[in-house]
């Protein structure tokens, strides 16, 4: 099988080096990869969201099956232009990726089954959502909409730092990720992250993770990408695994799937254990 995977992360340096051990792969690419994952597949310079001339790459190479890491070419349809023509492809639909695409999809989408997350309302008119956060008063989260390369959220200590964050977002600061602002409710607790593997029914548990997200030492300065992770995550115990399970990973599976748009993939939960 001739394997093509999409992205240039660590994720997708983590996937090349378990795939490369598979007695079923004859041939590993990735594109457009990284120094690491050179050592471990054939990478091609192509930029993770340029469609067209992936589907030209998997063509000339007889690509089997493409995995697609990077959340940006999951939201813009790659999975649907690839399946089109034949290409058996790992990874949400476009309709379905709005859950890591959009949080206002997310926390309206919880809303309605009843899924746990914090207090929230969304805006797209600054005035209103600056009426909003005084209302509320400080700590309060504010959060781009869409993809930001994980830099789109301000944990505002003040309501001075809460209007900047919603002026810089809707200004333009994340370009389309902010035309529209998250407000939510901020809690404090620490952080986990939690996978499962779905095939838009059913929902198998993964491992856990952490990751560290501020710039500075001592979790200061503003969010990244994230600094470092690790997994497990000591937070999530059994008991707390099998109430995320239950409570978060099969309702939000279930109410996609009520909604029309059965969710396909890892999907991955961002938690704040109280």
């Amino acid at each position: 099988m001739d394997v093509l995977v999409i992205g240039s992360g660590g994720r997708e340096h983590a996937l090349c080096w378990a795939l490369r051990k598979s007695p079923l792969i004859d041939n590993l690419y990735c594109t457009p990869g990284n120094g690491g994952i050179a050592n471990v597949a054939r990478r091609v310079n192509l930029d993770a969201t340029d469609t067209d001339g992936i589907l030209l790459l998997c063509r000339d190479k007889n690509i089997d099956f493409v995995i697609v890491g990077p959340e940006a070419p999951l939201v813009n349809g790659m999975v649907e232009r690839l399946e089109a023509v034949g290409i058996k492809t790992f990874g949400p639909t476009a309709a379905a990726a709005q859950l890591e695409g959009s949080k206002g999809f997310t926390k309206d989408l919880c809303a309605r089954y009843n899924i746990p997350t914090a207090a929230y309302q969304r805006f797209s008119d600054a005035d209103a959502a600056a009426a909003y956060v005084r209302e509320q008063g400080t700590p309060i989260v504010v959060k781009a909409d869409g993809l930001a390369a994980g830099k789109g959220v301000t944990i505002a200590q003040t309501v001075d730092e809460a209007l900047t964050a919603v002026e810089q977002t809707l200004g333009g600061k994340f370009g389309d990720a902010g035309n529209e602002v998250v407000i939510e409710a901020f809690l404090e607790g620490e952080e986990a992250s939690f996978f499962a593997l779905v095939d838009g029914e059913y929902a198998l548990e993964l491992e856990t993770a952490q990751d560290h997200k501020t710039v500075g030492e001592g979790d200061t300065g503003p969010n990244t990408g994230g600094m470092g992770a690790y997994s497990p995550a000591p937070v999530m115990t059994p008991q707390v695994r099998t109430r995320v399970m239950e409570e978060i990973i099969k309702p939000t599976v279930a109410g996609m799937a009520a909604d029309g748009i059965p969710y396909k993939g890892v999907l991955f939960a961002g938690l704040m254990i109280t």
